[in-house]
């Protein structure tokens, strides 16, 4: 046995079935030990290596389990940096393998004489490279746990001439061997009672208490809404939270930030009393002043305590946990605020609805998130890119009971949803998968969509093509007041090219077809693209738009916008034209 068989036997110990990668002949003693165990961990090839560590860590986000990517020396290793550090981000566990040059040409300036142990500093909680044969086994199950008990990136590196090396070789009579233990990785710790007790005593007390809920809360469903329930505290849910509870719930108001819902800033800034469940939410600027109301927090990972607002407590634990301890402390509160925040949910519903069936051609981006988030099962896994695509995602596709969805939070990297979309399909064949992207976004790893066609994977991929990098176009207007610069894109045939790669595809123009078309297609199961184009004009509105937001925009369309009239009619009936 040698290096790379003994890799791989641990890999399957730890339960890991499926690793996403490219070969390479800096990394081919691996991908031998792989075919010969093709029948206990699948490898899917990928058309890039930064696809690879997006598929990881979006495997990790769904499944709760360790992603693992591959890649050959050099530039292999180095693709996959920019989704090791989407996981490393979101706090998802991956475990990246790379090869690295023959051991004797290390630092002699060879080809591919990249030391990717280095590079790799940053991104990995665990970050080693293998010397030896004997080496390999304390390696790969150290850096396994790491990666699962610090929900984040692991990485080992193997130069070429270690993979194929023999097991024994240079083994100490002080390597123990055999870290895996039935200790699970992840502790359930229940709080301290004075901790709990304390947490009570601040949650009783308030009067209008204010639920902000992410990540860590996304198998917290039913404690959070019976919480809500007693305190009478509306739900206010962070991007990578949208599925903490689905949105038809009677406690959730949707979203918080630019992404989020004028019900959501009403509650946060009207609140006495906030509670953060599982959630380090980066944008402060939505959260109240510090030291404003009282804080109670939920959270796993002690280093994210009071890292956005000052907690008075903090119960470090998982969500759910955590909140089963709470919950016979806590008081039964009237639910008048609650009540407020419903009615302001209405509100918002009508609102959305409105700007949702607009006929207006081009057809406005809203139309096709509204149409789209009617007809997704409760089944599905949704995935979405960042960009303008983002929020059409966040507010017109609801999250539905029993429903996945994930984003890049955290880095919002583009490119992450097809990738995302076919971990989703990997991990979960059964489920119906739904990847919502930007034209921009999808021309990045457009490669991936022969990946989708070679495995057959049950995919819709719904293309927002707006021929722009919209989200860029309205920050350089409404952040700096500059005039749009350098964001449009050429208008690429993208149903041609879906059709190129073996994948069923249509077009949709006409927001009085677009329902119709949504139909003929989504229930196929059969990978499908669906180029939707729409308006680039249409803004993806803040919630709330401030003075100064319209007033850069202002700025930028009299210092010479190129679309200013185009802009301005588009939005004839929105609060932009209103502010302006």
């Amino acid at each position: 046995m040698n290096a790379s068989d003994l890799l791989v036997e641990r890999m399957i110990e730890w339960g890991v079935d499926t690793i996403f990668g490219l070969p390479g002949d800096g990394i081919n003693g691996v991908f031998e030990a792989l075919r010969k165990n093709k029948d206990k961990i699948r490898f899917i090839h990928v058309r890039h290596e930064e696809s690879a560590a997006f598929m990881a860590c979006a495997y990790a986000k769904f499944t709760g389990r360790l992603g693992v990517c591959i890649a050959t020396s050099g530039p292999g290793g180095i693709h996959l940096l920019n989704g090791l550090y989407d996981a490393k981000m979101d706090g998802a566990p991956v475990l990246a393998i790379t090869g690295l040059q023959h051991s004797d040409l290390i630092g002699t300036f060879g080809q591919q004489d990249v030391e990717l142990d280095k590079l790799f500093i940053d991104v990995a909680v665990y970050n080693e490279r293998v010397m030896n044969g004997a080496h390999v086994e304390s390696l790969t199950d150290l850096a396994i746990r790491s990666a699962l008990s610090k929900r984040g990136v692991a990485h080992l590196t193997l130069p070429v001439d270690v993979q194929v090396q023999e097991i024994k070789k240079g083994r100490s009579p002080r390597n123990p061997l055999h870290h895996t233990s039935t200790s699970p990785a992840y502790p359930e710790h229940v709080p301290a009672q004075v901790d709990l007790d304390h947490a009570a005593d601040i949650l009783n007390r308030g009067k209008k208490i204010a639920i902000l809920a992410g990540q860590g809360a996304l198998n917290a469903t039913n404690e959070l809404e019976r919480v809500a329930e007693i305190l009478g505290a509306p739900i206010i849910k962070a991007l990578l939270g949208k599925a903490a509870v689905p949105d038809d719930s009677p406690f959730t108001t949707g979203g918080i930030g630019l992404l989020g819902t004028e019900p959501s800033q009403d509650a946060i800034e009207d609140c006495d009393t906030l509670f953060i469940v599982g959630s380090s939410y980066p944008y402060i600027e939505f959260l109240p002043e510090p030291g404003k109301v009282k804080c109670v927090q939920i959270e796993i990972n002690p280093q994210r305590v009071s890292l956005r607002y000052p907690a008075d407590v903090a119960l470090v634990a998982d969500s759910a946990t955590a909140l089963r301890a709470l919950i016979p402390l806590l008081q039964k509160h009237d639910h008048d605020f609650l009540a407020k925040a419903q009615e302001g949910k209405t509100h918002w519903q009508k609102l959305m609805e409105e700007r949702g069936t607009n006929p207006g051609k081009p057809m406005k981006p809203d139309v096709v998130g509204w149409e789209l988030g009617k007809r997704i099962p409760s089944n599905a896994i949704v995935t979405s890119d960042s960009g303008t695509i983002t929020t059409w995602w966040a507010r017109y596709v609801p999250a539905l009971r029993g429903q996945r969805h994930s984003c890049s939070g955290n880095l919002a990297t583009m490119a992450c949803g097809l990738p995302y979309a076919i971990a989703a399909a990997v991990a979960y064949p059964d489920r119906p998968i739904y990847c919502i992207i930007g034209d921009g976004g999808l021309s990045m790893l457009l490669g991936e969509l022969i990946t989708v066609a070679a495995y057959k994977l049950n995919i819709k991929i719904i293309v927002i093509k707006n021929n722009t990098l919209g989200q860029i176009k309205w920050e350089q207007m409404v952040f700096l007041g500059n005039p749009e610069y350098a964001c449009d894109l050429y208008p690429a045939d993208f149903v041609a090219i879906a059709r190129g790669a073996g994948i069923e595809a249509v077009r949709i123009e006409d927001p009085a077809e677009c329902g119709k078309q949504l139909d003929a297609i989504v229930n196929q199961p059969i990978p499908a693209l669906i180029e939707a184009v729409v308006d680039q004009f249409a803004p993806p509105l803040p919630a709330k738009i401030k003075a100064s937001q319209a007033l850069k925009l202002a700025e930028a369309l009299v210092r010479g916008e190129p679309n200013s009239s185009k802009i301005i009619m588009t939005n004839l009936h929105e609060t932009v034209r209103e502010l302006v």
